[in-house]
């Protein structure tokens, strides 16, 4: 692939709307406009309405009058419109891919990813829009029956992180739409773009006006707080931070909203004596280094078996070391910015303190100087047990090497966090690896693999790190209602 063209950098920007899809209508904020950035070089690439909270009210209202309708739609139809959107994005998947990378920083194959990764949504939950069921059952005593039912929560807040633009889009909006309830959208300021042209797909793909209504803002807190005060919402579903989401559960209570929480982790990779070292180094690097290491499922820390930690640690240093760094846009990079100057600077406060409490820098360690907000790959050995890159979620790409002596040492350092997202496991030692994966406290684990994501798969943590599953079966009951009925016969 070659390089971009700033021509075609600007063709895609100009396709994408810039205002609030409200209704079925795109309108201007009250507020005037806010600026999204390129994290690469630091500029603006445009200007996306700024959201008042008489904006984000009528963007409610419109979810709770277009709500009954929607209930009633034909399940079939709520798949089809998905289904349609679907393919849509597939067919516009380079310059979706493109868009996501200008707003982001992420390299163009790794957006690629991200568009087929977020499209797999809409098409699993299409499926899904039929497929939802109740009981009919004789009562124990014979009586009567006992019929249960499941129908739509009802109107929806759905708040996206800037890291995964689209991908964390369509898999709230997918199950939403399938089980018949109406949503209001509140992209990250830092990544409107992806999720203003989802709007734009869906609404040339017949979703019904108010259906789906999308809010841009400069300030979320401002804009969101009246909605989730609202009496006629009913469900709140947020990716971010822990520290976030427990504001919002907060703000949630005072209507005992359902809720969705995908929020912080700090995931551990073990390796042990006898894993495929190639296979572990492979799967370390796309657990550690996807998205730049800026997602909640990425390897926060490597606990390896003291016998090939200094190999796995030297074979990690030599592969992060050779990945060219850029702008994602062009050819050959690997390795793109982080999302701003206050991520980058957390990064290096966290080197830095590992350093200081005797880590050894075996590669990387430093930002680059120039335009953007670039980090460079870093492999730290020796890492102290009480350095905070240990106990913090990096966010970016820096991987910290420990040793343990011991499979059960493992399991307690990979437990020994609030968190409990994600977890990586390679050994071929098959009753080794069920004693693990049965010991490790957390939502998902990848064995012998650095990826977990999948649509069809239900997504989620334990502890600090949330509750609720998007994707899979389990995905759309977030979004339904049980209802049961006594029948006297």
């Amino acid at each position: 692939m070659s390089t971009i063209t700033t021509s075609q950098e600007h063709q895609v920007i100009d396709q994408v709307p810039k205002q609030l899809y409200i209704g079925g209508q795109w309108r201007d904020g009250a507020e005037g406009t806010l600026a999204v950035e390129d994290p690469a070089t630091g500029e603006a690439l445009c200007e996306v309405a700024d959201a008042s909270v008489d904006d984000a009210r009528a963007a409610l209202d419109a979810a709770v009058e277009a709500g009954p309708d929607w209930a009633q739609h034909p399940p079939r139809e709520r798949g089809e419109i998905l289904r349609r959107a679907f393919e849509a994005i597939m067919t516009r998947a380079d310059e979706l891919a493109l868009l996501m990378t200008l707003e982001m920083g992420k390299p163009i194959a790794e957006s690629k990813a991200e568009i087929v990764y977020a499209a797999e949504f809409l098409r699993w939950f299409s499926e899904q829009a039929v497929r939802i069921d109740g009981r009919y059952a004789v009562a124990p005593n014979g009586q009567g029956r006992l019929l249960t039912m499941k129908q739509p929560v009802g109107p929806c807040l759905l708040i996206t992180p800037w890291n995964f633009p689209l991908a964390m889009g369509t898999r709230k909006v997918g199950p939403a739409i399938a089980a018949g309830c109406t949503v209001v959208v509140k992209p990250a300021q830092q990544t409107p773009l992806s999720m203003l042209m989802l709007a734009r797909i869906l609404e040339e793909a017949g979703l019904p006006e108010g259906v789906l209504n999308l809010v841009t803002a400069s300030s979320s807190s401002r804009t969101m707080a009246p909605l989730i005060e609202d009496p006629r919402l009913r469900k709140l579903s947020f990716t971010g931070s822990t520290e976030i989401g427990r504001k919002l559960m907060e703000q949630a209570s005072h209507n005992l909203l359902r809720l969705s929480m995908e929020l912080g982790g700090n995931a551990p990779f073990l390796v042990f004596n006898d894993a495929d070292l190639d296979a572990a180094v492979e799967g370390a690097l796309i657990a550690k280094m996807r998205n730049i290491g800026e997602a909640c499922t990425a390897a926060n820390r490597f606990h390896v078996a003291e016998r090939v930690a200094e190999e796995f640690a030297s074979r990690m240093a030599e592969r992060l070391g050779s990945m060219r760094v850029g702008r994602g846009t062009e050819e050959g990079v690997q390795v793109g910015p982080l999302i701003d100057q206050d991520q980058r600077e957390k990064v290096s406060e966290l080197v830095e303190d590992a350093v200081g409490h005797g880590a050894r820098v075996l590669v990387g360690g430093h930002s680059r100087d120039g335009a953007g907000y670039f980090y460079d790959p870093t492999v730290l050995a020796d890492v102290a047990d009480d350095a905070r890159v240990l106990r913090e979620e990096i966010f970016g790409p820096v991987a910290p090497v420990t040793g343990f002596a011991s499979e059960e040492e493992a399991i307690a350092a990979a437990n020994d966090t609030e968190y409990g997202l994600v977890a990586y496991v390679y050994t071929r030692d098959l009753k080794q690896a069920l004693r693990v994966v049965e010991g490790l406290q957390t939502g998902m684990v990848g064995l012998n693999q650095g990826m977990v994501s999948n649509a069809a798969a239900p997504f989620g943590g334990i502890k600090q790190s949330g509750f609720g599953r998007e994707g899979g079966p389990e995905g759309i009951e977030e979004y339904l209602e049980t209802k049961y009925v006594a029948v006297n016969l």
